[in-house]
């Protein structure tokens, strides 16, 4: 899952032969290429904006969490102390803006 900047045919191909599916939304410009072809423009690529929402949700998570510079580099050798650190910065983004 990426973001407008790699809806190239080329992309997309790559992530079909990896069996990866694409939740890219196509560009403007690509729309109208497609519709200046007419029929040899081809079918428009699968949009699940669902999908989509939720990858912005995580990707704006893992920013906030960079924030935090030992998350971020990774600087603990053992999982669960860098999971305690992951934690602690989670709760520090919680409270600082709570969900209502």
């Amino acid at each position: 899952m990426t973001d407008k900047a790699y809806s190239s045919a080329g992309n997309r191909a790559y992530l079909r032969r990896h069996r990866i599916k694409a939740v890219i939304p196509v560009n403007e410009d690509q729309k109208n290429n497609r519709r200046n072809r007419g029929r040899s423009g081809g079918r428009p690529p699968v949009f699940d904006a669902g999908w989509y929402k939720k990858r912005n949700t995580v990707e704006r998570c893992f920013s906030k969490l960079q924030q935090f510079r030992a998350a971020a580099t990774r600087y603990h050798k053992r999982e669960r102390i860098y999971q305690g650190t992951i934690d602690v910065a989670s709760i520090s983004i919680w409270l600082r803006d709570p969900v209502p």
